[in-house]
């Protein structure tokens, strides 16, 4: 029987060492949070992404935004990775002046991108670059990529709240389980490729359990959509736009508004996405588009999530997140789940 975060619950040590919230270090080896921004177009462009590399969010770029940032990935389509690995010879080439690569396609599984990791793994572009590939749905499929010694695997398929690919095609692994199972064939391999969840987070406990669970990350699109410094246009009832240059006086001098604040939200697959790409050919869309209120800033956000992770590690008695990652968890029934779920 697999299992998704609903049916879990972290489990506190029994005694803890740790005194204070304040000895809980939350942060990555690069000291940013175990956070990335996925590369979705009305989220991230290339005029608001450093606001989130402020707050200490990795990100990863939609593809064809193109930003001179060492703190980004670059998203390719699985083309351009192709002509990346047969052209690159030494030289910043069009596509990352950077060095960090996620192929962002929707089915990992494929032969294709397998073989052309092996060939950049085998290639002396392993050395000089950091490449992130996914979305995969099998824990056998990580292990292939891990033994490759690809960075960076992102987990998980057709969970997004604006992804259609589970309910259309019956396609899906439950993603607890999915990270629990590749977190298991990367301890006891040993492997550095780190995993990636991704897809369908609604609150901070689902990607504090996915920490938990063995996560090295936790990539989020629809949280970061409802937040006023996402790039969609931020509109008053999904009618009337605001400037710009407004909207953050807006929600600052006049609270009673904040309410009626909405972005447009759409999944990287839909039809909308792919005229925007020039496809002359449009593919069935297995992604939508919808209007989400505007919840919060950005900042507060960012604290509460941080709070709310120390909070959790200092329970398991784990003072990093390599620590945290050996937390117990139960399963439970529904009945347990609506007792405390608010």
């Amino acid at each position: 029987m697999k299992y998704d975060f609903n049916d879990i619950v972290i489990v506190p040590e029994i005694l803890t060492n740790i005194r204070s919230r304040s000895e809980v270090n939350p942060f990555d080896n690069y000291g940013n949070l175990p956070l990335f921004v996925a590369p979705m177009d009305s989220v991230l462009d290339t005029f608001n992404y450093k606001s989130f590399l402020k707050e200490g969010i990795n990100v990863c770029m939609p593809r064809n935004k193109l930003v001179w940032d060492q703190g980004c990935f670059h998203s390719l389509s699985l083309e351009d990775f192709e002509d990346y690995i047969k052209n690159y010879k030494g030289k910043e080439l069009k596509f990352t002046q950077n060095k960090r690569i996620l192929v962002d396609i929707a089915n990992g599984h494929m032969g294709k991108l397998y073989s052309l990791c092996q060939e950049f793994m085998g290639s002396d572009l392993s050395e000089s670059h950091e490449l992130m590939i996914g979305n995969i749905a099998n824990p056998k499929t990580y292990e292939k990529y891990a033994q490759l010694g690809v960075d960076y695997v992102r987990v998980g398929i057709g969970g997004g709240s604006a992804c259609l690919t589970s309910a259309n095609t019956g396609v899906h692994y439950p993603m607890a389980s999915l990270i629990s199972e590749c977190y298991e064939i990367k301890k006891s391999n040993n492997f550095q490729t780190k995993i990636v969840a991704d897809g369908g987070f609604t609150n901070f406990d689902e990607i504090i359990k996915a920490l938990a669970l063995g996560s090295d990350y936790v990539m989020l699109g629809g949280i970061f959509s409802q937040c006023l410094e996402s790039c969609s246009k931020t509109k008053i009832l999904n009618l009337i736009p605001i400037p710009e240059s407004k909207k953050t006086i807006i929600w600052d001098k006049y609270p009673f508004i904040r309410k009626f604040l909405t972005k447009s939200y759409r999944g990287m697959s839909t039809k909308q996405v792919q005229k925007d790409w020039n496809r002359k050919t449009l593919k069935t869309a297995e992604g939508i588009v919808k209007t989400n209120p505007v919840r919060y800033k950005l900042t507060s956000w960012v604290e509460n999530f941080t709070d709310y992770l120390k909070s959790a590690m200092s329970y398991t008695n784990s003072t990093t997140l390599e620590d945290f990652k050996k937390s117990q968890y139960i399963l439970i029934t529904q009945n347990a789940f609506k007792r405390f779920k608010k």
